[in-house]
C-alpha cells in the first residue's frame, strides 16, 4: 500500500511544528517533560522585569519568569517563577532583581542555609529593588568616599602649605635660597681651583706626576746599584743562614743542663761545694777554729810576755792564759 503524498506532507508538517515547539522552549530555557516547580515573589518595583526573563542561581539559568501580576493601583507586583528542574531551594533564600542597562533584567535567587526547602507555589522572600541608578550609586559610593578622603587630605596639605608660607617662613626660605646661592658660588670657585690644579702645564697634579716620573726615572738609572744592594743583602742573609745557630743553641742547652745538674748536686749535698752548703759540721768546725784563733790573738795581745820576752830584769810572765776570747767586738761569733 502506497502512502499518498498528502500524508507525507502532513507528517512532515506535524514533525516540523513539533520540532519548532521543542526548539522554542529549549531556547527559552524551558523544559516540556521535566519536573517543574512554581514559586512566587512580591515586589513594589519590577525594574524592567518581563515575562521569559531568566531566573539565575549561582550563575546558572534554572527557569524563567512566566507571569507578572500587578495590583490595580500598580503599587505591588506578584512575579510567578517557573523552575524547570527539581531543585531544593532553602526556605530562607532571597530573590533579587538585577537590572541591566544593556539587556533585559534578570531575577537571581541567593540560596540560604536552611535545611527546609521551598514547596510548590510557596512565596520566596524578595529584596526591594533599588533600580539601576541605585545600584550604580552603591558601586560609586565607595569611590566617592575615597574622593572625599583625598579632598580632605589635600585641604589639610594646602592648609599646612599656607601655614608654611607665612612671613617668617618666607624669610627663612629666602635666607635658604641666599645660602644656596653662596654655596653655588663657592662650588664654582672650588671648580676653578680644581681646574687650576689639573692644568696641563703648571698644575699641582701635573707637577706631582712629573716628580713621580723623575723618581721612577732615577730608579731606572740606578737599577744596577739597586740590584747590587739587593745582591749584597741576599749574600748577607745567606751567610746568616749558614751560621751554625742550631749547634750554638745545642751548646747553650747543654750548658744550661750542666748548670742545672750542678745546682741539683749542691742542693742535695753531693760534692765539696754541696757539703759546704749543706753540712753544719763544717760550719761548727769553722766557728770553733775562729773562736780559738780569736782566743789566741786576744791572749797574745793581752799577755805578750808569754810568747815574746823583751825583759832585761824580770823573768817570764806568770799570768794565766786566756781560755775564752775577750768580748771586745760586739758582732764576734763566739761560742762557749
Amino acid at each position: 500500500m502506497k502512502t499518498r503524498n498528502e500524508t507525507k506532507v502532513g507528517i512532515l508538517a506535524v514533525a516540523s511544528i513539533t520540532m519548532l515547539i521543542f526548539g522554542f522552549y529549549f531556547l527559552k530555557g524551558k523544559s516540556i517533560f521535566g519536573d517543574k516547580m512554581t514559586l512566587y515573589a512580591k515586589y513594589a518595583n519590577v525594574a524592567g522585569l518581563t515575562r521569559s526573563c531568566p531566573v539565575i542561581i549561582n550563575g546558572l539559568q534554572v527557569g524563567n519568569v512566566s507571569e507578572i501580576i500587578n495590583s490595580s493601583d500598580m503599587r505591588s507586583f506578584v512575579v510567578k517563577l517557573t523552575i524547570n528542574q527539581k531543585i531544593n531551594i532553602p526556605n530562607n533564600s532571597v530573590a533579587n532583581i538585577e537590572p541591566s542597562p544593556l539587556t533585559s533584567s534578570k531575577l537571581e535567587i541567593q540560596l540560604g542555609n536552611s535545611n527546609i526547602p521551598l514547596k510548590e507555589n510557596d512565596t520566596i522572600t524578595s529584596l526591594p529593588n533599588q533600580g539601576i541608578i541605585d545600584n550604580l550609586m552603591q558601586k560609586v559610593d565607595p569611590v566617592i568616599e575615597v574622593v572625599k578622603t583625598t579632598i580632605s587630605s589635600l585641604d589639610t596639605i594646602l592648609a599646612s602649605v599656607n601655614h608654611i608660607l607665612n612671613t617668617s617662613s618666607q624669610t627663612n626660605i629666602n635666607s635658604t635660597l641666599d645660602n644656596l646661592n653662596k654655596l653655588s658660588a663657592s662650588l664654582l670657585t672650588s671648580s676653578l681651583s680644581l681646574q687650576k690644579m689639573l692644568n696641563n702645564q703648571n698644575g699641582v697634579v701635573t707637577n706631582t706626576l712629573n716628580n713621580l716620573n723623575s723618581f721612577s726615572k732615577n730608579l731606572s738609572n740606578n737599577n744596577t746599584k739597586v740590584s747590587s744592594v739587593l745582591d749584597n743583602l741576599d749574600k748577607t742573609t745567606s751567610k746568616l743562614s749558614e751560621l751554625q745557630l742550631q749547634k750554638t743553641i745545642n751548646n747553650i742547652d747543654s750548658a744550661v743542663q750542666a748548670l742545672h745538674l750542678a745546682v741539683n748536686k749542691m742542693n742535695t749535698g753531693d760534692g765539696t761545694l754541696g757539703l759546704l752548703l749543706n753540712d753544719k759540721t763544717l760550719y761548727k768546725n769553722l766557728t770553733s777554729t775562729t773562736n780559738k784563733l780569736n782566743t789566741l790573738i786576744d791572749d797574745v795581745r793581752v799577755h805578750p810576755k808569754r810568747y815574746v820576752s823583751f825583759s832585761l830584769i824580770g823573768g817570764k810572765s806568770t799570768s794565766r792564759p786566756l781560755n775564752t776570747p775577750l768580748p771586745d767586738t760586739v758582732n764576734a761569733p763566739y761560742q762557749k
